[in-house]
């Protein structure tokens, strides 16, 4: 099972007095102060700090994110001790972040955090992190790596922050990046019950019982664990597994096919 694809940005970023509203991709570079926009081609015109971190915004309300994120990151360079550098950092990761480029929005997240870990925007900081992960989430036929750093993104904001409204979304979240994460062991044990490994099949059915209880696919482990103990002769192993699934899920539809197999296949002596 895929989970519901991410939204931008869920809570608005409040910073240096301003709201960014939720992004949308699909922006090119302008041309302008900086040229083409691309970060080889940046040019270099010394302004003073207000008129840079201005234009930068008005760049930023543009919709023109790649070429903001860069105006920002001129910002720091041109003004390093500048009040307007750390704010610009934090708004260089929010553009990158927009502009779908993740990896970016991801250093200059970390970044910000590096050098301003106590800073009252640390906590939007680590969720622009956790989100530029969750949005690279790829369907279960995938590689899940970056599942695995989404889930840990999002379990290090809500430790540090448990009460904030990042912390809140994130939750929401973690329960689909669970979800998902059970998802891919599933499909992984039907193609081991489709190829009849039913060993191997059995140990990702289990793997989602064990550490995915919370999520929906619990009901249809239990079945295929049933179904795999009754193609390797484990009558006793199957009729437990199907009476958990009885016990805990009588109404579902893979309540009744296990019940099926066991009564046809393994009915009690």
């Amino acid at each position: 099972m895929t989970t519901q694809r991410p939204s931008r940005l869920a809570v608005p970023l409040i910073v240096a007095g301003l709201v960014l509203l939720p992004a949308c991709a699909g922006n090119r570079p302008a041309g302008g102060l900086f040229g083409g926009g691309g970060k080889k081609e940046l040019a270099y015109v010394a302004r003073d700090v207000e008129t840079l971190y201005t234009l930068a915004r008005e760049t930023l309300d543009r919709g023109q994110y790649r070429t903001a994120a860069l105006m920002f990151d001129e910002v720091e360079r041109q003004h390093p001790y500048s009040v307007w550098a750390r704010r610009a950092q934090l708004m260089s990761a929010f553009s990158y972040y927009a502009a779908r480029q993740y990896s970016e929005a991801i250093l200059s997240a970390q970044r910000f955090l590096s050098l301003h870990p106590g800073n009252r925007d640390a906590p939007y900081a680590y969720y622009i992190i956790a989100m530029s992960y969750y949005e690279q989430i790829a369907d279960v036929s995938r590689d899940q790596r970056v599942t695995a750093q989404a889930q840990d993104a999002l379990n290090e904001l809500v430790r540090r922050y448990p009460d904030t409204p990042y912390a809140r979304d994130a939750r929401v979240k973690l329960d689909l990046v669970q979800d998902h994460l059970a998802g891919k062991e599933m499909a992984i044990g039907r193609f081991y019950s489709n190829s009849r490994q039913w060993i191997a099949a059995i140990r990702r059915y289990q793997n989602v019982i064990d550490q995915f209880q919370t999520t929906s696919h619990v009901p249809e482990a239990l079945h295929r664990l049933t179904e795999a103990y009754l193609a390797l002769g484990m009558p006793e192993e199957a009729r437990r597994s199907a009476a958990v699934l009885g016990a805990n899920f009588p109404g579902s539809k893979w309540y009744e096919r296990a019940y099926a197999l066991v009564r046809q296949h393994a009915p009690e002596a």
